[in-house]
């Protein structure tokens, strides 16, 4: 490859407080085949507390291709359209401290960029567990009962509505005006959206691999999934559409729950005849959600090994109740002047970090 046809590739990061991961991130990084390519990353840092502020400084010292910013936001939107800003490269690559790349990760990006004339290219979201309690978390996150989400395939290939991370050019993401500093999850869907209402494309490719690490906790799964579905409230709110009409199940599900529970106890109370029919109504729901699920874990146990069945139901309970709860919480977002830009401060930022 000749100097006048090589590629320049910016890779962002945003992180803050990874001092247990970002050594494993940068050694991966840095393991990148970026032969015939010029390429910087540039690591956004959320002014970490943790002793991860050193260890960038370290390997930038001895790789000046790795810069690192101040992100004072401590968020991950400002952070990456800071890095963003002060990228040099032609082609920007989005990158997770908490993933692992296969090394040919960055080429295959730009190959699948330049080869389908996408404005967005990404690959599916793999996992990698270890464990038989990871694995459920894993098999119900790749199930389509769990999100419905197609970038959850690893084997699709095609046109879809939005990728992990992603790969641009630069003067993409400068047309749409970057990611939406207001939001602190789902900043990279929203754009996405943004991207596609503009007539935009996007492209997944199974040669692009990364493996990401999926919560191995309900707590931990409870609470990232309510974070996805309170902002995804905000994304509804800004965008009076939703993304995709899958996002708008959970919340269904969790509001009819809601209402025949409450229908239950008032019918209940005032002695009505009506209390056995919405009694009847409530466990036909409950009845339903339960044969769909178990049906669900034997089909994602039947892949994943038989010993994750045990865990698999209760994991696709907590998908769904914590998304659906957490959008009915996001309903503040259709509040008059709710869409200003949140603060450090405020408590679903802070949770959300």
């Amino acid at each position: 490859m000749t100097a006048a046809n090589t590629v320049q590739i910016t890779i962002i990061v945003a992180c803050r407080n990874e001092r247990r991961h970002i050594r494993q991130f940068l050694d991966s990084l840095l393991e990148q085949d970026m032969s015939g390519m010029t390429w910087e990353a540039i690591i956004a840092d959320g002014m970490s507390s943790d002793g991860t502020r050193p260890i960038l400084q370290e390997y930038g010292t001895r790789h000046p291709e790795l810069r690192t910013i101040d992100n004072p936001r401590r968020v991950v939107s400002p952070g990456l359209n800071a890095a963003i800003r002060a990228a040099r490269g032609a082609i920007v690559i989005r990158m997770d401290a908490h993933t692992s790349y296969a090394p040919d990760y960055c080429r295959r990006c730009v190959a699948e960029l330049e080869r389908t004339g996408a404005d967005n290219v990404g690959g599916p979201a793999r996992t990698r567990t270890h464990g038989t309690r990871a694995r459920a978390f894993a098999a119900a996150y790749h199930s389509p009962f769990s999100t419905g989400a197609r970038f959850h395939d690893e084997n699709y290939q095609g046109w879809i509505d939005t990728v992990p991370y992603g790969c641009w050019r630069k003067e993409t993401l400068e047309r749409l005006g970057l990611f939406d500093e207001t939001l602190v999850r789902n900043q990279d869907d929203e754009l996405n959206l943004r991207l596609t209402r503009a007539g935009g494309r996007i492209w997944q490719s199974p040669d692009i691999v990364s493996w990401y690490s999926p919560r191995a906790t309900l707590t931990a799964l409870f609470l990232q999934y309510f974070q996805y579905g309170f902002w995804k409230a905000a994304v509804v709110r800004k965008h009076r559409v939703p993304g995709s009409w899958r996002h708008l199940a959970p919340v269904t599900f969790v509001l009819a729950h809601i209402l025949l529970c409450a229908a239950c106890i008032v019918t209940a109370a005032a002695g009505t005849r009506e209390f056995a029919v919405v009694g009847r109504l409530w466990l036909a729901l409950v009845l339903a959600y339960a044969a769909a699920n178990v049906t669900a874990s034997v089909a994602a146990a039947r892949k994943s090994g038989w010993a994750t069945l045990p865990y698999l139901p209760a994991v696709f309970t907590v998908y769904h109740f914590s998304w659906g709860l957490g959008f009915l919480a996001g309903f503040r977002w259709f509040f008059p002047g709710a869409a200003q830009p949140v603060t450090n401060n405020s408590f679903f930022t802070r949770i959300s970090r």
